[in-house]
């Protein structure tokens, strides 16, 4: 037996959507309709988290709340955090359909887990009704994980509570923290995973932490990738992660063979 029974995966930037630019577009849209210009450093620092905790984060920071003071003479309020939430969603499940594409080798490597006996989880920073876009044409593009929930069963608290982990091993009939991996490409993910004490990994490679295109990363120079990556790992480190990866066959190979 294998030092693990399952690998508990990230959505966009992990599996799918490579760059994890389908909430980043929603995101920036809303903020402009709004009359702020947000940055992308702002859009992509709360990745991961529950959407609406995503907004209310961006709303607290000094220069967007700056921003939104003098556009609307008076701070953020929670019922403008749940105006833009409702613009958000919106926008969000009108293009969620064009960021279903799993990342390059993510099927095979789920395929290569369950030659190995072990499970296929996910948790997410999407809700369900978001997810009932994703999930089936993820799956009719090969890739379908064993379940998956997002805070929508959690009681809204996701990232970085722990619940989700722990909804996916009550699903998988999975005891001991020990052996399991979270897989994520946000520092919210790392701290879901820790908060969960379980194995906890950071994937590189077209990552939210990243944040490139996968044409943009192609054209990149070796020193450039390299530069970039290691940027990326050293966040991850900082946040917690038990191990950085650079793309999910590292994971098979390194970690878990």
């Amino acid at each position: 037996m294998g030092r693990f029974d399952a690998v508990i995966f990230d959505w966009a930037g992990t599996t799918v959507d490579y760059g994890c630019f389908a909430p980043v577009q929603a995101f920036v849209e809303v903020f402009r309709h709004f009359g702020v210009e947000p940055t992308m450093e702002e859009v992509r620092k709360p990745m991961g988290l529950l959407k609406i905790e995503h907004i209310r984060t961006m709303l607290q920071m000094p220069r967007i709340k700056a921003c939104w003071s003098e556009r609307h003479g008076k701070e953020p309020t929670e019922e403008d955090v749940e105006k833009l939430f409702g613009l958000f969603e919106e926008k969000l499940l009108s293009i969620l359909n064009r960021f279903a594409e799993p990342k390059p080798g993510v099927v095979k490597v789920v395929e290569n887990l369950r030659e190995l006996g072990i499970s296929i989880g996910s948790t997410t920073g999407y809700t369900d009704k978001m997810m009932e876009i994703i999930v089936p044409l993820a799956k009719e593009k090969g890739y379908s994980p064993d379940c998956w929930f997002s805070p929508d069963s959690t009681r809204q608290k996701g990232r970085p509570y722990p619940y989700m982990i722990f909804r996916n091993m009550e699903s998988l009939g999975i005891a001991d923290v020990r052996r399991v991996i979270k897989v994520g490409d946000t520092v919210s993910d790392i701290k879901e995973g820790k908060n969960a004490g379980v194995y906890t990994v950071g994937v590189v490679i077209g990552s939210s932490e990243m944040s490139l295109t996968q044409e943009e990363y192609g054209s990149l120079e070796l020193r450039e990738r390299k530069n970039i990556c290691e940027r990326v790992k050293a966040r991850f480190k900082e946040a917690g992660a038990d191990e950085v990866v650079l793309d999910l066959d590292e994971l098979v190979e390194r970690i878990i063979l």
